[in-house]
Formats: C-alpha cells, structure tokens, sequence
C-alpha cells in the first residue's frame, strides 16, 4: 500500500485545513470588533485620577487604587507592555515613602499637639525661615502629609493603569493627523531606552561568558562602545524606514487654513490648562469645567484642520464602538460625581487634621467611585497564552 504524502500513517491522507482557518493549536486571531479602542482606557484612567485628585480621603483614595487595580488585574493583555503597571506600583509607593520622611526630617505646615517623637534640630540662618531640619514630628503633621502623598499615589497608579491596558501602538495609530508625527517622536523616545538596557545586558552576558571583565571602568568603556555603535546604527535603518514610509511629508493648504489652525489649537490648549486648574482648585469649581469643554472643542477643531496636511491613512483602523463609550462614560462619571460631592459636602472628601480625627467613608461618594468597574464587565477577556509545552493535538 502506498504511503500518502504528508501523512505519516499508510493509506490515510491528512485533510488539508480551508483557507483562512489558523493550523491545529494556534488561537485564532481576535477579531478588530473584539478589541476596545485604546483611547477609552486613557479617558476611563485621566478620569479615575481626576476624581482622586478631588479627594484626600484616604478610604476613598483606596478604594479608587481598589477599582483600577482590579481592572487591571482582570483585563491587562498578556503583552510585555503590560508589566508596566508594577512599576507604576513601586513608583508610587516610593512617593508616598519620599513625602513622610520630608514631613519627618523637614517639618510640616500643620500645627499639631500630638507629638510623636521629637529629633535634634539644626540651626539655619534667618534668610531660610520657615524651613527646619529636625525638630518635633506630630501625629497631625504625619496625617496630613500621608493623605497628600496617597492623593498622589492614586493619580500614579491609575495613570499606570492606562499604560497597562492600552496598547502603545495602537494608541498611535489612533492619533489624528496633526499629532501623528509628534506621537512617532515619544514612541521612538520611549523605546530607546529599554533598547538601550537589553543591548547592555546582552553584551555584558557574552563578556562574561568569554571571560572578560563586564564591571568597572575598564569593562564599561568596552561594553559602552558597542552599545553605542548599535544605537547609532538602529537610528540610521529608523531614519532610512521613516523616509521610506513617506514620514514628515505633508500636503499643501491655504496660509488662512495655517493661521486659523494654529489660532484654534493655541487657544484650546490654554483653555484646557486653565480649565483644568481650575478642577484642581477649589476656587475655580465653578469656571473650570465650562472652560475645559471649551479648550478640547476649540482644540479638537485646530487638530481636525490641521490634519489636512498629513498625507496619511490607517490600515484596518480601531473601530470606537458601544464599550468604547461605555468605558470612557463610567470613568468620567466617577470624575463627575466626586466633583459634585466635593462642592456639596467637602468635609466627607477633605477630612481634617487638627483636631485629629478617624475618616470617615461617605456612602453615596463611594458607591459612585463602583461606578469605575463597568470595563471589567463590559470589555473583552484579554487572549489566553497557549502553553508552549502543549502539543497541538492532531
């Protein structure tokens, strides 16, 4: 009996798979529509740090820190960009560590009566007033810098979220057309130095397995070198790939085209800046909300002109569909909810310190910040990772 070909039993030939199907134990591809676009992640995040930023609160900073984090937890791809969000984590972390011992060994603006402990101080001369080393740590000085540093945490972490759940590359071509080479130059910034690190890594990996010196001076100006030629040599094939792709070419458009561009989108970025200090402040709760929607309109109309001059177009681009909304809609109400209950009952968002009291957890601002757990219901399951150990099964 003749052996079919491509088969390994006699007499049996292996179906050929139709075309389009993914070979046995391969996932299929995700479709586009399964996907949220990344710029709803960004806008669920700004907003959970906008709403920490009305607060120092720290069992609604908590809880905040709780949501984004269980998002993560639940829908971080399984990408090496993901990882980020740790570090984000630590950094954050070693804020708030950084923030008490400057409260500790600098002192703090909050009287207190509490005291802790008491260190030796060290005398300045007068032109330094209001600044000492050492001297009396109180419990009240300690609790106001703990609940401004945790405000700060929080922001960080759920801007780490953002960077854990959307994808850098995807984000950027995402971008419009005005902003799209400015986007390829912090791509490209960002990525230089993790390239940097693994060249470094790798060459001081083969010293040592030559038996050559990869520490001190001697092994740094040898390992240094070659890290060097190959930053130089990527920045040429980059350069030679950029302008191959047409990067930095642009089309003509009228000078009054020009000038109403740069008009709209000057003018809505210093809306948005006054707009948003005015959400930061208490005094400006009542301008800055109606000022920010005026910056990003004025500034979303200079960035839709200013496209007209970027010859560019996107290969199956990201669709913005029902979650993408969804997403970006619980996050700002979270943002909106905790600015509403800032003006009408600040003391629940602003415990005091002297006299030193417990927090309290106001009901209806927390069950406001649940409101940011909608992504983890409504976005896709990230894809599982096949087991490399795993035989595909015939």
């Amino acid at each position: 009996m003749r052996e079919a070909r491509g088969s390994g039993r006699p007499g049996l030939a292996r179906p050929r798979p139709e075309r389009g199907t993914p070979p046995a134990g391969v996932p299929a591809p995700r479709s586009r529509r399964a996907r949220l676009h990344p710029g709803a992640w960004w806008l669920w995040a700004l907003a959970l740090g906008t709403a920490a930023t009305r607060t120092t609160n720290p069992l609604l900073l908590a809880l905040l820190i709780t949501v984004s984090g269980y998002v993560v937890a639940v829908r971080r791809p399984h990408t090496p960009w993901a990882r980020s969000y740790g570090a984000f984590v630590k950094l954050a972390a070693a804020v708030l560590l950084l923030r008490l011992a400057f409260a500790v060994f600098l002192g703090s603006p909050i009287p207190g009566t509490h005291t802790l402990f008491t260190l030796p101080e060290v005398p300045l001369p007068g032109w330094a007033q209001g600044i000492r080393l050492g001297g009396r740590v109180t419990a009240e000085g300690l609790t106001f810098a703990l609940y401004d540093a945790l405000r700060l945490a929080a922001l960080l972490i759920c801007v780490g979220a953002a960077n854990a759940l959307a994808s850098p590359s995807r984000l950027l071509k995402s971008l419009p057309g005005a902003l799209y080479e400015l986007g390829v130059a912090v791509v490209v910034a960002l990525t230089f130095a993790p390239n940097l690190i693994a060249d470094v890594r790798r060459l001081r990996a083969a010293r040592r397995l030559r038996g050559r010196p990869d520490k001190g001076v001697r092994g740094l100006v040898q390992v240094g070198l070659p890290v060097l030629e190959g930053a130089l040599e990527r920045s040429v094939s980059l350069a030679a790939a950029m302008d191959a792709r047409g990067y930095g070419r642009t089309a003509e458009v009228p000078p009054a085209v020009r000038r109403t561009t740069a008009a709209l989108t000057l003018g809505g970025l210093l809306g948005v800046c006054a707009g948003t200090y005015g959400l930061l402040t208490a005094e400006g709760g009542s301008y800055g909300l109606p000022v920010l929607l005026a910056g990003l309109a004025s500034a979303l109309a200079g960035l839709r002109l200013g496209g007209r001059r970027t010859l560019r177009t996107r290969y199956r681009p990201d669709p913005w569909d029902a979650r993408a909304w969804l997403v970006s809609a619980s996050g700002a109400a979270v943002a909106a909810l905790l600015i509403l209950a800032g003006s009408l009952d600040p003391g629940a968002l602003r415990p005091g310190v002297v006299p030193l009291e417990p927090p309290t957890l106001p009901l209806w601002p927390a069950a406001a910040v649940l409101i940011g757990l909608l992504p983890a219901f409504v976005t896709p399951a990230p894809e599982a990772v096949p087991d490399p150990r795993k035989e595909p099964t015939p």
